[in-house]
């Protein structure tokens, strides 16, 4: 079960490591937009640095997006991403999005994404332009978790999760093999 106040303090984190430079965010402030105490962070997470390292930790993600044979993988990487954000009401990847600005905390949020989302799939796949085919399946990923965070009441937020992945794993799928 997943613990209310620490998936709070992720979010509140990933959108303060977003928005500001690393030497200005604090557990203070994480705490406050969590709306959590700060003694609640370190009971959780220990200290800045650590709390920083979870939000740019991307092999959980990835753990669960390859958990499926080849075969399936493209419908099983979008009903995970789907599944997840219904349950968690948070995106398994999309943070790498708004780690996009310059600055040494977001380009290891991004390094880190690239190492452990985007070579993953690359590793799994065969054949000729697997890492182009790779960042190509993580973009098309990113697209529907971007999708999903815009259109929070539209029709994707409402679509049945075995639909989207009907009409939308096929073009995965085509890159994995």
């Amino acid at each position: 079960m997943t613990d209310p106040g620490r998936t709070a303090i992720l979010r509140a984190a990933r959108r303060a490591f977003a928005l500001q430079p690393y030497n200005a965010v604090t557990l203070r402030g994480i705490a406050a937009d969590a709306n959590v105490s700060a003694a609640l962070i370190v009971k959780h997470f220990g200290s800045k640095e650590s709390l920083f390292n979870a939000v740019a930790d991307f092999s959980e993600a990835a753990e669960q997006l390859l958990a499926a044979p080849d075969d399936d993988l493209g419908r099983h990487a979008v009903l995970t991403l789907v599944n997840h954000r219904r349950k968690h009401g948070l995106d398994l990847l999309i943070r790498v999005v708004f780690a996009a600005p310059s600055g040494d905390e977001r380009a290891l949020i991004r390094e880190h994404f690239r190492d452990q989302v985007t070579a993953a799939f690359a590793a799994r796949l065969t054949g000729d332009d697997a890492e182009l085919r790779a960042e190509l399946i993580t973009a098309q990923l990113l697209g529907l978790g971007a999708a999903m965070a815009i259109s929070k009441t539209g029709t994707t937020a409402a679509a049945d999760p075995e639909t989207i992945a009907d009409l939308y794993a096929p073009g995965i799928q085509a890159l994995i093999h």
